[in-house]
């Protein structure tokens, strides 16, 4: 089973993340933002991954840091449960509509943290979620993943419309890509022999 438990605490946070990445796409989430515990169902209902994540934060304060460093302990938990990435795909990807706008999303298990994040988002505020943060989200992920992540809104004027296509489309790549290869079962996807 490819399952993981991490806790994260800090003077601003503390957070809990538990995942199943065979899971059926099953969440309980608590973040304490409406709009952000929205996203991450998407992650968890189009990743098929079963993800309960509890966290407290500063919001007297802003979403910074629970947002950010959700996306550090979901990146931490993800790493812990691929293991060593024998036999996975490794690469993933997803393009997802909704309604005028629509987001491409690319990432890499390649055990190197990079971001590339081109998205023009319309609106400063969707509900209790600045727009800033989706960026703090994804990078505290992948530095903590170790993926290469691309990240594309190719087009939208919907501000909700493009976060829901970005998180969509990214539970959809992820799950393309840690879905197990039958053809290099117990084979690490890389010439280099490790990842």
């Amino acid at each position: 089973m490819r399952t993981a438990q991490v806790s994260r605490q800090t003077q601003e946070t503390q957070i809990t993340v538990r995942l199943n990445l065979d899971g059926t796409g099953q969440s309980k989430l608590n973040t304490g933002i409406g709009f952000f515990d929205h996203m991450l169902d998407q992650i968890a209902r189009h990743g098929l991954i079963d993800l309960e994540i509890d966290a407290k934060g500063d919001l007297h304060i802003d979403g910074h840091h629970t947002v950010e460093d959700v996306g550090i302990t979901l990146g931490q938990a993800v790493a812990q449960a691929v293991g060593d990435k024998k036999g996975i795909t490794r690469y993933g990807h997803s393009y997802v509509p909704l309604d005028e706008a629509l987001s491409r999303v690319v990432v890499d298990f390649s055990g190197r943290p990079g971001l590339s994040m081109d998205v023009k988002f319309t609106a400063g505020m969707i509900g209790a979620l600045d727009t800033q943060l989706v960026f703090e989200f994804f990078q505290g992920f992948v530095n903590h993943a170790l993926v290469s992540l691309h990240i594309d809104n190719l087009k939208g004027h919907n501000a909700h419309h493009q976060c829901e296509t970005i998180f969509k489309a990214f539970g959809r790549a992820i799950r393309m890509a840690l879905t197990p290869d039958p053809r290099s079962a117990g084979v690490i996807p890389s010439t280099k022999g490790t990842l």
